[in-house]
């Protein structure tokens, strides 16, 4: 049996793109035989995706599953908008996000679980559908919310379908309360959150970090008043309760209504209900956040063709 040596598994990849891992094994299963696999890489689609792999994939679609007292939402990234209008990719989407409600949010045990209908893994079946639509795609991230009574509400903006959207919002709620008002309520805070991407549910789990940031500029701002410091140091108060109220959800207003802050909000709608209603937690994913999209340059791309 031939070795698999560091610089044939390093020729390989060289020649298909494929990862280390993939050419280990496709040498592994031809004995050796460089050629042999290669093709054996194109056959499991695996070459082709690889050289798609290094493509920036910031678009795609936000997929929301709930269950009662749970809820997962997932982002999966392509290259165009337009593939997010394809079936396949949409079906993918849909599925990944049900396993994802079966698996309690965990990506990596979804990845790793068998894809409906196709003898594949979802990874396997995520480089299928690679090969198959011709685009780069990733499935980015996943998280899950739940409470133990309660309901989980889900809101989906520039929605394709019941399931699918640019950006998911999830509010799990925890009340004894009956689901046509905690649903009400759920909605309200869905759609407010979707407009305006709170940074955290109150001011205790703000990032430190954000908040000596926002501080530093504050007080940057307050001196250059040329104020004496007992002044300076209520400017820098009063601005700083400014941003909670901007950034920390149960301090916003809502957009809703425009005069009632959201823990007002569930206040009032725990009072209408008879019982206590707990905002335990939410989700807000927006489509390619926090990726940086590729600006194509026409023009310079032909000039570079050209040699010019």
């Amino acid at each position: 049996m031939t070795e698999i040596t560091a610089s044939l598994v390093k020729n390989l990849r060289a020649k298909s793109g494929a990862g280390m891992m993939d050419c280990k094994k496709a040498l592994t299963e031809v004995d050796g035989d460089l050629e042999a696999a290669v093709d054996w890489l194109r056959r499991k689609g695996l070459a082709a995706a690889a050289k798609k792999s290094s493509r920036v994939a910031a678009e795609g679609l936000i997929g929301i599953a709930t269950g009662g007292n749970s809820g997962v939402a997932v982002e999966v990234n392509s290259e165009t908008d337009f593939v997010s209008l394809n079936q396949q990719f949409q079906e993918f989407v849909k599925t990944v996000s049900q396993l994802g409600l079966a698996n309690d949010g965990d990506l990596k045990a979804v990845m790793e679980s068998g894809y409906p209908g196709s003898g594949n893994t979802v990874a396997e079946q995520l480089t299928h559908n690679i090969v198959t639509i011709g685009e780069n795609m990733t499935v980015r991230r996943m998280a899950a919310v739940s409470v133990e009574k309660g309901l989980v509400v889900s809101y989906l903006h520039n929605k394709l379908t019941p399931e699918l959207g640019k950006i998911g919002v999830l509010v799990a709620l925890e009340s004894d309360a009956g689901e046509e008002p905690l649903a009400d309520l759920g909605r309200h805070l869905a759609m407010h959150i979707a407009a305006t991407a709170p940074k955290a549910l109150n001011q205790e789990d703000l990032d430190p970090a954000l908040v000596k940031r926002e501080r530093a500029i504050l007080v940057e701002q307050a001196r250059e008043s040329g104020k004496p410091e007992e002044i300076i140091q209520k400017m820098i108060e009063g601005r700083m309760r400014k941003f909670y109220q901007e950034v920390v959800l149960l301090s916003q207003t809502s957009v809703i209504d425009g005069e009632t802050k959201i823990a007002g909000v569930i206040a009032n709608a725990a009072k209408q209900a008879g019982t206590g209603i707990t905002l335990k937690a939410y989700l807000r994913f927006e489509l390619g956040e926090g990726i940086e999209k590729k600006k194509d340059d026409f023009a310079a791309e032909v000039k570079a063709a050209a040699g010019l």
